[in-house]
């Protein structure tokens, strides 16, 4: 990854998180797990999936599908960073005038299926993965769940199934910030060993920080699709990153701020941004 590449990834990632806050008010939003997703969305968009404004009806787009629906609010925001939505459109959040709420709609360009009710749209995605092989595509399918959605039946059926079909044209990423709702996930229903669950069910499995982007673009760039089995990979991210104040808090599941709290949020983020730029020129130097 180039310097430039890498700065560019951080600058709109940065964007997306300030879009998030704005819409964690007038009626809120899922604002922790949105944060956690943010650099992962960024940098599928950015750096490897082939969707832009031109062929979101094409055959060979590749597609992603965030079954985690609920931290729409970082889709949204990339989507607008990307040109693929008006950024103003972003103040008509859960505003009756438009498409943008809690949960993805497919009125929204780039949007290409409902998400909400968790558990359904890895195996939408599955058939969306066995169609393109059929017909000898080679499209990229990507599927973001969230890791307390793992407790869902459904989504380990689809995991046995995709598997049995050799769809190794289909990449799932679990949000691994070890938050659901407000409990951790290992004190609820017990994940781990999470890896060695899903090498058993015949998935390749990698795990990366999903915060740092030299490193998931260090597996995507190096991502070997159509080797036989389908992807999982692992990215261990912060719940709230970004806002040390909220960051692994189970309370700050769903929040609704005063436009007051708003503000001193956008504060610190900008904060924690230039301390990193700071501590990353001493570094250097």
């Amino acid at each position: 990854m180039t310097k430039e590449k890498h700065n560019e990834l951080k600058k709109v990632a940065y964007k997306v998180r300030q879009h998030i806050i704005h819409m964690s008010t007038d009626g809120g939003c899922f604002i922790g797990a949105s944060l956690s997703c943010v650099d992962i969305i960024v940098y599928l968009y950015l750096s490897f999936l082939n969707i832009n404004k031109n062929n979101l009806k094409s055959p060979d787009r590749d597609y992603l599908f965030l079954s985690k629906g609920h931290d729409v609010p970082a889709l949204y925001g990339t989507l607008a960073e990307i040109g693929l939505l008006q950024k103003s459109r972003l103040k008509n959040h859960l505003k009756t005038n438009d498409f943008i709420y809690w949960h993805p709609n497919t009125n929204i360009p780039g949007i290409e299926f409902h998400s909400g009710s968790l558990g359904h749209l890895l195996s939408v995605a599955m058939g969306v993965a066995y169609d393109c092989k059929l017909k000898k595509q080679k499209n990229k399918i990507v599927v973001i769940l969230g890791d307390g959605e793992l407790n869902e039946g459904s989504v380990w059926e689809a995991f046995l199934v995709a598997a049995s079909l050799k769809l190794d044209n289909l990449i799932v990423i679990v949000d691994r910030n070890k938050f659901q709702a407000n409990i951790e996930t290992e004190k609820l229903n017990k994940l781990e060993p999470l890896s060695d669950k899903l090498k058993s069910f015949g998935w390749s499995v990698r795990k990366i920080n999903g915060h740092i982007f030299t490193e998931i673009d260090g597996l995507f760039s190096q991502l070997s699709v159509h080797s036989g089995k389908p992807m999982f990979i692992i990215a261990d991210t912060i719940r709230g990153k970004g806002l040390p104040s909220i960051e692994e808090r189970a309370d700050r599941w769903f929040v609704n701020f005063t436009k007051e709290e708003v503000e001193s949020l956008l504060h610190e983020l900008k904060t924690r941004e230039m301390s990193k730029l700071t501590s990353e020129t001493l570094m250097v130097r």
